[in-house]
């Protein structure tokens, strides 16, 4: 794929754009509203540090292995949380440590799997170090605001106590006596932080950051630091082999969620309530944990958080206000194609001045043998903007004698994260949460839904965006040679020999896309245009993502869900709003499934045409459709059948094109009548039958959930598993991901075979396997509450449970809950309710080190 041409054919079409243009025609400045409650709350400025440097901090747990944290200043309350959650995940948090700190490799060889040559520890470890995380942080530390540095440093030593006054052997079985159980430092800590926010940018091109070199063979390969091995000539082929292997493909794309708002127009009791539903992984890095945290007369918390937030909740409430975040659909980087001066690789124009490409060589340590390491190194190269990339072989991104390719991450050593959150969990106002998206730039993936206890909700994608010229902004979604080369890679690449696509720095919180209400606010991973029906949203940067385009079947079906799942009141009650999330309805069903099932009817036994050769009687899966019971629960009968139908629908091709922007919820809609979908029901019942799975298989029957215990051993106990995937149109979906983005660890799972399409052999895209559809992703913290009278009510779950410790009661005490129940249970946040629920106090103290 010859991509130079690009930066001219672009320049020539922007010249009739009106490339000097600075009009503020494609950017909208919406103010900052202001919503103030009826009786104002008073926020209590809490301490950052201890006195005389006596951390203390109390921790209750309830049932299933909550922690309730107390303490009088933010570095003892992160003091309290290390501790807590290092009892939960010592082990998974120091594995990825050592993964950001470049030292997989060091401790279990070049290879992710041994021998095989696959080379992935020492391209990540070379990747990680490359970003510069580490060393960013050791040298900036001092520049982070105070808050951040009391999170930091509070967590650091309520982990480290957890671990030392446990001791390395007496750990979890997944990393007992483990050479990588270290001490962690704050500098790990804010490394680690500046890490996981690049997941959506430039932790999708560690390979290609790797594979960047100027010259024409193989000058990217490592080499000895000091005296050659017979080991290394093996490394070095073994990466050699994978680089002919690479393939250009966008990581973290399963990342999702729903999350709502709803105000006092849509709310029984008038007040404010939330639904969130974060999609995410049941394993490593990204799995959420729950807490509580309080400092008493200033702030109350409770939520769920990302593996490492240091004594910050992510999703939760307080006493005022409640947040959920989705994955947003905002590009966070852009891609630059350099054109190189003449005879010189290092060095480019971009109009008028001269940049010159720089080189910085980084080693890593890599074990070869028991006890036995060498040292490999490599230069990294680096633009203006950021690190050089290159694609291997003919995957597209080359550099040669006239072009190379570099990104520009908006998220490039982002220190606002736990600032960010700090500032989220203290509010005690709308107008509060928006002082602190205007302040900080942490939130730096996500959308942001919130409502407050007088009934008004707010709605942002204040993720991370480079700030572009309002030409460039038109350019990239108009101009047809950058949409067709987004569409084909999933991000932007644009000409980097022109001023007009430098970039201005970040979007400020006032021109991003957000909107204040008091019936809903609302987001399940499409862009921002769609947060309420009634006051589309338009005119943004056009990084934030597209607009009047179709609409996923899962966005329609909570849009659908907000509309008639209130009641016959229209307003939602609690146990509505929990109706709502687990209740399981699929929209591809309600949409198609009656006419499938006349068309079906229709066919009768007459065989439906899938290849030239293969005919197939789609008369036995007629009645599976029209008994269709509305749901995928765990009494739906014929759940396999409807699972692979839906992973070959395709709305383009088997609905009629009658998209209408003025009703994106609805349409498009209708089957078509040509049988095309018939061809898919057929497709899918061979992929049944092929593989010796039941037409009239209950979802109970082939959904499970199973634990892994230490050394990747399955449980040997499949847990029934209720709910639907994306793809049939679910709003509490599940799915299995073998993906790095959740397989970022090193403490292995469990993995099952994927069973080949009957027509392609390929592994099918539904992961069914032999045993059936494995779950460990997807609904994961999840919580609907409600502000009262009395303070927030609220009923949440963590489906994956507490704790990654195989021998921990709360290992999987919740996901047993959900097999059982499929329901959300109580969250106790008053005392009372703490207090009738407790199973384990203590006090910790130490003076800080």
């Amino acid at each position: 794929m010859k991509l130079h041409p690009l930066v001219f054919s672009v320049a020539a079409a922007l010249l009739t754009v009106g490339c000097n243009s600075d009009s503020n025609n494609d950017v909208t400045e919406p103010p900052v509203t202001t919503t103030p409650e009826p009786e104002e709350a008073v926020k209590v400025a809490i301490p950052n540090f201890a006195e005389n440097s006596v951390l203390e901090a109390n921790i209750r747990w309830t049932s299933y292995g909550v922690p309730h944290i107390t303490a009088t200043n933010l570095e003892s309350l992160a003091f309290g949380s290390g501790y807590a959650y290092a009892k939960d995940h010592a082990c998974l948090l120091m594995d990825q440590i050592i993964k950001t700190r470049g030292e997989r490799a060091k401790y279990y060889g070049p290879d992710q799997v041994a021998g095989s040559g696959d080379s992935k520890h020492l391209i990540s470890d070379f990747g990680y170090k490359a970003l510069g995380v580490n060393e960013y942080a050791l040298q900036h530390y001092d520049e982070l605001d105070e808050t951040s540095r009391a999170h930091f440093e509070g967590f650091v030593q309520g982990f480290n106590k957890y671990v030392n006054d446990t001791g390395a052997a007496n750990l979890a079985p997944e990393c007992a006596s483990a050479p990588w159980v270290i001490s962690l430092t704050a500098q790990d800590m804010l490394a680690y932080s500046m890490a996981t926010v690049q997941l959506a940018s430039s932790a999708n091109f560690l390979e290609l950051a790797f594979f960047a070199n100027p010259g024409d063979g193989d000058e990217y390969l490592p080499t000895p630091s000091s005296n050659a091995t017979s080991a290394v000539s093996s490394l070095v082929k073994n990466v050699n082999q994978q680089a002919k292997q690479f393939k250009l493909e966008k990581k973290f794309k399963h990342l999702g969620s729903n999350g709502w708002g709803l105000g006092k127009e849509m709310m029984a009791n008038g007040k404010g309530g939330l639904l969130a539903n974060p999609h995410f992984p049941h394993e490593g890095n990204l799995r959420f944990w729950q807490s509580h945290l309080t400092v008493p007369g200033a702030m109350n918390v409770m939520g769920g958080s990302l593996q490492g937030m240091p004594g910050v909740i992510n999703i939760g409430f307080n006493e005022h206000v409640a947040w959920t975040h989705t994955f947003s659909t905002a590009r966070h980087f852009l891609i630059y194609q350099l054109a190189l001066n003449e005879d010189d690789r290092m060095s480019y124009r971009v109009e008028d001045e001269l940049h010159t490409i720089t080189s910085k060589t980084i080693s890593v340590e890599v074990a070869i043998g028991p006890n036995t390491t060498i040292e490999l190194q490599k230069p990294f190269y680096y633009s203006h903007h950021g690190l050089m990339l290159e694609t291997p072989a003919a995957n597209g991104l080359g550099w040669n004698d006239s072009q190379a390719f570099t990104i520009k991450d908006a998220n490039e050593f982002n220190m606002d994260v736990v600032a960010q959150w700090s500032a989220l969990n203290q509010a005690v106002s709308l107008d509060d949460m928006k002082e602190s998206f205007a302040k900080f730039d942490g939130v730096s993936f996500n959308n942001t839904m919130a409502a407050d206890k007088a009934g008004n909700v707010f709605y942002v994608d204040d993720s991370t965006v480079l700030k572009l010229k309002d030409t460039a902004n038109l350019a990239i979604r108009l101009q047809p040679e950058l949409v067709a080369l987004r569409e084909s890679t999933g991000f932007d690449l644009v000409p980097g020999n022109m001023k007009l696509f430098e970039s201005q720095g970040k979007v400020p919180f006032t021109e991003a896309p957000q909107l204040t209400r008091t019936d809903y606010v609302q987001n399940s991973n499409d862009s921002y245009w769609v947060t309420n029906l009634n006051e589309p949203l338009v005119g943004f940067a056009a990084q934030y993502g597209d607009v009047h385009t179709p609409l996923s079947l899962r966005t329609r079906m909570g849009l659908k869900l907000l509309q008639d799942g209130g009641g016959e009141d229209a307003k939602f009650t609690l146990d509505e709003l929990e109706q709502a999330l687990v209740g399981n309805r699929i929209y591809l069903g309600e949409l198609v499934f009656a006419d499938l099932a006349m068309q079906c009817q229709a066919q009768g036994d007459v065989p439906v045409q899938v290849t030239s050769d293969i005919a197939v009687d789609v008369s036995p899966a007629c009645g599976i459709f029209s008994n269709w019971n509305g749901a995928m629960n765990l009494e739906t009968q014929g759940a396999a059948l409807i699972r692979e139908f839906a992973h070959l629908f395709n709305p383009s091709t088997h609905l009629y094109t009658n998209f209408d922007v003025t009703d994106p919820a609805n349409t498009p809609h209708t089957l078509r009548q040509d049988n095309v979908a018939l061809k898919a029901l057929a497709h899918a019942m061979l992929n049944l039958q092929s593989n010796g799975v039941s037409l009239t298989s209950s979802l109970a029957d082939v959904q499970f959930v199973e634990k892994s215990l230490a050394g990747g051993h399955a449980s040997g106990e499949q847990l029934p598993w209720a709910g639907p995937m994306h793809v049939e149109g679910g709003f509490n979906v599940f799915r299995f991901d073998r993906s790095n983005l959740t397989r970022s660890t090193l403490i292995p799972y469990a993995d099952y075979q994927t069973l080949p399409d009957a027509i392609t052999g390929k592994p099918l895209a539904s992961n069914l396997s032999s045993q059936g559809y494995p779950v460990n992703y997807g609904s994961s913290w999840m919580f609907v509450m409600n502000f009262t009278e009395d303070g927030p009510v609220a009923k949440g779950l963590l489906t994956m449970s507490q704790s990654s410790d195989s021998r921990s009661e709360h290992f999987d005490d919740q996901s047993r809950y959900y097999s059982q129940t499929a329901k959300l249970r109580p969250l106790f946040y008053k005392e009372a309710d703490i207090a009738l629920n407790l199973i384990d106090e203590i006090d910790i103290s130490m003076t800080k080190q």
